[in-house]
């Protein structure tokens, strides 16, 4: 879990039961969500419906694998895992990613089928007002998961809430193309709003993939927050300047490892003081993390650690 450089973060408990909460709230809204669209979809025949139903059944499976990540995610450390099981909220978002490129395959071979041979839609008004239901019902999911990300940062939830936020631009594609074809009697409106889903769907899976390898790949922390670590470190005067910082997001969870100069003149035992002082200015801006600092002397740090260490980012 990361913090923002403004403002301390939630301590981990608070954070995990705040993102329970959310990926409950996801799995109920996607089921409601299936339900509609089924007797929409059965009722209309529409192929707009279609993919946003196809859409909401792979949300319901995404929003189940979220669901049980979160939950493993926050399990502390065991003796096989020793860092954590931080990563499973990755690998759920890469899972996600995958079933949102197979919704959007699905739901363009549909909607170019409805192309070339458009349909009379039935029950127009039926599909419409499910339609604007789940519009409704997902921009309020939508609202409440950008709050809990503002305080946990769960890359499992912002991967959840990527293909739900492309969910209110294809549900209002959907909706036009119901509302075109059933009120216009255009009926290649409805395989056009079909076509619009399914590249709002590959865009929204291309970020979330995104998201998740950057930490499978272990990408630093955000520029502000590295800088956030670098004065709160510095804020002692007898610790003067860091170096080899290395930084990672696991799930919930913060690495960070770093080496600190210190006046050499220093006792052991007040070196450890001033070491123990500064994790824990860390810990109050960033809660759930794993902190490794090595002290040097000022001036006289050696290099150690081997070629892969000190050839990383400073």
């Amino acid at each position: 879990m990361t913090a923002s450089a403004s403002s301390p973060a939630l301590a981990p408990a608070q954070a995990a039961a705040l993102t329970r909460r959310i990926t409950l709230l996801s799995v109920a809204v996607a089921l409601i969500l299936v339900a509609l669209k089924t007797g929409a979809w059965l009722a209309s025949g529409s192929v707009a419906v279609l993919a946003s139903l196809a859409d909401s059944g792979l949300d319901l499976i995404a929003s189940l694998i979220t669901f049980f990540a979160v939950r493993y995610a926050v399990a502390p450390p065991d003796a096989e895992h020793r860092f954590g099981h931080g990563k499973a909220e990755a690998f759920a978002s890469l899972m996600q990613a995958g079933l949102v490129f197979a919704s959007a395959a699905l739901v363009g071979r549909e909607a170019i089928a409805s192309l070339l041979d458009p349909k009379t839609i039935t029950h127009g008004g039926w599909a419409m007002a499910v339609m604007a239901a789940s519009i409704a019902l997902t921009g309020l999911l939508v609202t409440a998961q950008t709050r809990v990300l503002k305080q946990t940062q769960s890359v499992a939830v912002s991967g959840d809430r990527a293909h739900y936020f492309s969910d209110l631009a294809s549900n209002l594609a959907a909706l036009l193309g119901v509302a075109g074809a059933a009120l216009l009697g255009f009926t290649s409106l409805d395989g056009a709003a079909g076509l619009i889903v399914a590249a709002l769907l590959v865009w929204a899976a291309i970020g979330v993939f995104r998201e998740a390898a950057h930490q499978l790949m272990d990408h630093e922390l955000p520029e502000e927050q590295r800088a956030l670590i670098v004065r709160l470190m510095t804020q002692d005067p007898r610790l003067t300047d860091i170096h080899q910082l290395r930084t990672r997001a696991s799930g919930p969870y913060v690495h960070i490892q770093m080496h600190a100069d210190l006046d050499p003149d220093l006792t052991l035992d007040a070196a450890h003081q001033v070491i123990v002082e500064a994790e824990n200015r860390l810990l109050e801006h960033f809660p759930a993390a794993d902190i490794l600092i090595h002290a040097d002397p000022r001036g006289r740090a050696e290099p150690h650690g081997g070629a892969f260490a000190e050839t990383a980012a400073t």
